[in-house]
């Protein structure tokens, strides 16, 4: 057994009102059950949630500072003053980049985009941004998908009569940049019911309000809402309230009419014949996106976005391929490395936390090794770098732990930081390392609980084989997109036995592909568990264990269920 399975009971009332839902919806219980999982008490809910409508998306002048916004905006239109979008080089900032500068070029040529270059530049607002901005005549910087923090870089511009309106998701300080508008519903200020949107999210709420306040049609934002899904899936946001609809709606983009630059890199990903899914932005579309400007310039991504010729943006689509294979070469070789590192640590399994730092590694492949190193150790796991005088890192932290507020704990001794509460940027001086290393460490020790640093697996309901269906299938479908908040289902079949036809498959015979029984009914149901042939000897045996895995469909039988297994837990008889 790999992981700690956590069963979701539900009190009475939970159980009255899951029935009670299941019987109004014609559904099975189950689905009732996971709904009110999700704080769906009442059929109009469940109908709304499985239907999100655009006509539900709040009002974008809930947003505290949106009216300054949209009167500067409206401002440097009416007077012909040359904007200047600027955006972080990961998808969430590359895609809202794309979609504010496509939108405003309809009603302004007079506009140009910029995206930092992660050597040059570093993360956000640069000085070397602003001198961009001011050699070239820009008067109005839109930023997205950063600058909250870019108090001395908005002061300077300022001072050379640039104006700027920020954009963003991320944790602010307690004094806000001089911005004209700071559109950020974390600000401890803030007015806007939902703060859960990513940086093209909010970009898309500034274009929405602009949209208003001039008298343009809600329907001319809707061919944007592909980019929308793309970076609400790639940066891991809830799906749940606005992003939800957003992503609902922008998937239909996607899938329906997605923008020519998007088209090309469903292309070159191999999903032209495919539904295209959020965990296929995610494990496919958003990578190429992002290798841009992990390897080169993220610049080359939002060309690729905002491309109207099919030939040109199948030709880019092709060099962020490239990008893509450099990236997993040099991801491969320095989780490698990595591992290394952290197996050489004198008693690693009683630390909590991870930071490792070498001067070699690829600046702009340190926040995958980071993820990597969570999913493998189950720790908040920080990866630095060498940069010039100082040393970089990202972040990244495991269910239920704020590694933001961990690295803020060591504030003193950054130079820079930002960031959410699952994923973080630092900048230090070098010789900083080993004593923000120790404070971090010790700050994650105090702070972290046990169950924090386990393998889990959250289990929405047991199930019995004879209650997998394809109507039940469908329903579940109705749940999608999921996400963080808004999980793919996960159930247990307890007591299963190998029919007789399970066997070892892959090239290196590393998964199972499963057929079994369970003792109430005589379904064979069909598996696949990825990694796990090691349990193959003992399921041979025809000796009974429980699972836990998702119902997917398979895809080279078009038609049939099958189960994902995520873990076996085996038991002697």
């Amino acid at each position: 057994m790999n992981f700690q399975w956590n069963f979701f009971e539900p009190t009475d009332q939970q159980a009255e009102c899951a029935k009670s839902l299941s019987d109004a919806l014609n559904v099975h219980p189950v689905v009732g059950k996971l709904l009110v999982e999700r704080g769906i008490s009442t059929p109009e809910e469940a109908r709304h949630f499985f239907r999100p409508q655009l006509t539900e998306l709040l009002d974008p002048f809930l947003f505290k500072d949106m009216r300054a916004a949209v009167d500067r905006l409206n401002e440097a239109l009416g007077r012909k003053e040359r904007i200047l979008v600027y955006g972080d080089y990961d998808v969430d900032g590359v895609t809202a980049v794309a979609l504010v500068y496509k939108f405003l070029h309809q009603y302004c040529t007079n506009i140009d985009y910029y995206i930092p270059d992660r050597y040059e530049d570093g993360y956000g607002v640069s000085h070397k941004g602003v001198d961009y901005a001011h050699e070239t005549g820009v008067k109005l910087i839109i930023v997205l998908d950063c600058g909250v923090k870019a108090i001395e870089e908005v002061e300077y511009a300022k001072k050379l009569g640039i104006d700027f309106i920020i954009c963003d998701h991320h944790v602010p300080d307690k004094v806000l940049p001089p911005a004209v508008a700071v559109l950020n519903a974390k600000r401890s200020d803030h007015t806007y019911p939902y703060e859960h949107l990513c940086g093209c999210g909010v970009g898309f709420k500034l274009m929405q309000a602009f949209a208003i306040s001039n008298g343009i049609p809600f329907s001319d934002l809707i061919p944007l809402l592909d980019l929308c899904a793309i970076s609400i899936a790639s940066d891991i946001v809830p799906i749940i309230g606005e992003n939800r609809i957003l992503a609902y709606h922008g998937l239909r983009q996607l899938n329906q009419s997605p923008c020519v630059g998007v088209k090309a890199i469903i292309d070159v990903c191999g999903l032209a014949e495919k539904e295209i899914m959020l965990s296929d932005i995610i494990f496919k579309i958003g990578p190429r996106i992002n290798a841009s400007g992990r390897i080169q310039n993220g610049k080359e991504s939002v060309a690729l976005l905002i491309e109207k010729d099919a030939d040109k943006a199948q030709e880019a689509a092709e060099l962020i391929n490239h990008y893509n294979e450099q990236r997993k070469d040099l991801d491969k070789v320095m989780t490698e490395q990595a591992n290394q590192i952290v197996a050489s640590i004198d008693h690693q399994h009683e630390h909590k936390a991870i930071v490792i730092y070498n001067e070699e590694w690829h600046k702009g492949i340190i926040g995958i090794v980071a993820s990597r190193l969570t999913e493998i150790y189950n720790r908040p796991a920080i990866v630095l770098t060498r940069d010039n005088e100082l040393a970089t890192g990202s972040a990244r932290s495991v269910a239920g732990f704020d590694v933001h507020k961990a690295i803020e704990s060591c504030e003193d001794l950054l130079e820079n930081f930002g960031g959410h509460t699952y994923a973080a940027g630092l900048t230090l001086r070098a010789d900083n390392v080993a004593e923000f290393k120790r404070r971090f460490e010790k700050y994650v020790d105090e702070h972290i609980l046990p169950e924090q640093t386990l393998a889990q697996l959250d289990v929405d309901a047991c199930l019995d084989f004879k209650d997998i269906s394809r109507r039940l299938f469908n329903e579940i479908r109705r749940f999608e997109p999921f996400g963080p908040n808004n999980p793919k289902p996960v159930f247990c079949t307890r007591r299963v036995y190998d029919y007789g036809t399970s066997k070892v498959v892959g090239r290196n015979q590393e998964h199972i592909k499963l057929e079994l029984v369970d003792n109430k009914s005589h379904n064979v149901m069909s598996g696949i568990a990825f990694g796990q042939s090691a349990l193959a000897r003992y399921i041979k045996t025809k000796r009974a264990f429980d699972i836990v895995y998702t119902i997917e469909e398979n895809t080279h039988k078009h038609g049939e269920i099958q189960l994902l297994i995520e873990d076996m837990s085996l038991m002697d008889e």
